[in-house]
C-alpha cells in the first residue's frame, strides 16, 4: 500500500513539473503568443488609425540601440520634439506585441511637445532576449534607457508611460528609485502583480482553479529564477508602488477582461505619491484611449502639466 501511495505521489510530482514547464514556455519564453492573445487587435477597424498615420509622418526618427547589463541587445527609436524641449516621454508596450502597438500613445505625447523614446522590450520585436520579464526585467532595462537620456541631457524631465505589461513595467520602475529627472508616470491597464495575473489567466484561459494554479505557478517561478534570473514575486507592482513617492496617473477600462479592473484599485491604493485615476466605460483591455480619445488626451495632458514643465 505504501509503495502505491509513494508511486502516486511521485507521478503527481512529475506531472506537476512537466505541466509547469509547459506553462513556463507559454508564459515566459519568446515565441508567437497569438494563441494566447487571440491574434492581432489591429485586424479590426482601428479607431486609432489617425494617430498612427500622423506618427508615420513625424520626421527625424532616429534608431537607437542599448546593450543591457546582462548582454541583451535592445532596439529603439528616438524622436525629437517639434520644438527643442527637455521633456521626454518613454512609451512602453505590452505582452506579445512590439513598439508598434503603442504608436498612438507616442504620437499623443509628441503632439504635446515631448521628445519620445519608443523601444521594443526584451524578447519582443527587433530587440534580443529569450525571456519576457513581466515588468521586472523590462523596468531594469528602461532604467538604463533613462540613464542614457540623462547622460545626453542632464536637464531632462522624463515621463514613463506604459500600457498593459508596459504599465506593470512603469510601476515596477517607480519602485526602483530612478534618477530625479523622472518626474511622473502614466500606467494604463497594468496588473497588480505577475502572480495574480497568471492566477487570473490560468482560470480564464485554461479553467485551472486557483488551488491547482498556485503550486504550478510557484514551480514556474523557480524555473524563471534559474533560467531568466528573476522570480515571479519580484514582478509585483503593488510592492513596488509602496516605495514610490512620485506622481502617477492610473488608467483602466471598466470592462477589461484581460487585466481585471479590480486590479486598478490595488495599485492605486498602493502608491505613496500624488495620484489620479481615470476609468473608461465600455472599454476592454487596451481600449481606454480608443473609446474616449478626447477625454483620454485631456486627462493625460492636465495631469502631466502639474509636474512637467
Amino acid at each position: 500500500m505504501m509503495k502505491i501511495v509513494i508511486s502516486v505521489v511521485i507521478a503527481i510530482a512529475v506531472a506537476m513539473l512537466i505541466a509547469a514547464g509547459v506553462f513556463f514556455y507559454i508564459v515566459e519564453v519568446r515565441a508567437d503568443k497569438s494563441f494566447v492573445t487571440g491574434g492581432s487587435q489591429t485586424q479590426k477597424a482601428d479607431p486609432l488609425d489617425k494617430q498612427k498615420k500622423a506618427w508615420s509622418a513625424v520626421p527625424n526618427k532616429q534608431a537607437v540601440n542599448l546593450t543591457a547589463k546582462d548582454g541583451v541587445k535592445l532596439k529603439g527609436q528616438y524622436v525629437p520634439a517639434a520644438q527643442p524641449s527637455n521633456k521626454t516621454a518613454i512609451v512602453i508596450h505590452g505582452f506579445a506585441v512590439d513598439h508598434r502597438e503603442v504608436i498612438p500613445y507616442a504620437n499623443m505625447m509628441h503632439q504635446q511637445g515631448y521628445n519620445v523614446l519608443l523601444a521594443d522590450n526584451r524578447a519582443a520585436g527587433k530587440s534580443g532576449g529569450k525571456f519576457i520579464g513581466y515588468g521586472y526585467l523590462e523596468a531594469k532595462d528602461y532604467l538604463e534607457w533613462i540613464q542614457r537620456l540623462i547622460k545626453q541631457n542632464p536637464k531632462s524631465e522624463i515621463v514613463v508611460y506604459g500600457t498593459s505589461l508596459g504599465g506593470a513595467t512603469t510601476m515596477d520602475l517607480a519602485g526602483m528609485n530612478p534618477p530625479k529627472q523622472v518626474k511622473a508616470y502614466i500606467e494604463d491597464c497594468g496588473y497588480n502583480s505577475m502572480r495574480e495575473e497568471l492566477l487570473y489567466e490560468a482560470n480564464q484561459l485554461y479553467h485551472i482553479p486557483r488551488w491547482l494554479a498556485n503550486p504550478l505557478i510557484s514551480i514556474m517561478s523557480v524555473y524563471s529564477k534559474v533560467l531568466a534570473g528573476y522570480s515571479y514575486d519580484q514582478a509585483d507592482s503593488v510592492a513596488a508602488l509602496k516605495r514610490n513617492t512620485r506622481p502617477m496617473l492610473f488608467i483602466h477600462g471598466k470592462q477589461d477582461g484581460f487585466v481585471p479592473s479590480y486590479m486598478l484599485n490595488d495599485v492605486y491604493e498602493a502608491t505613496r505619491g500624488p495620484k489620479a485615476k481615470f476609468e473608461v466605460d465600455n472599454a476592454d483591455h487596451m481600449e481606454a484611449y480608443e473609446k474616449d480619445q478626447t477625454a483620454y488626451e485631456k486627462q493625460v495632458k492636465s495631469f502631466l502639466n502639474q509636474y512637467v514643465h
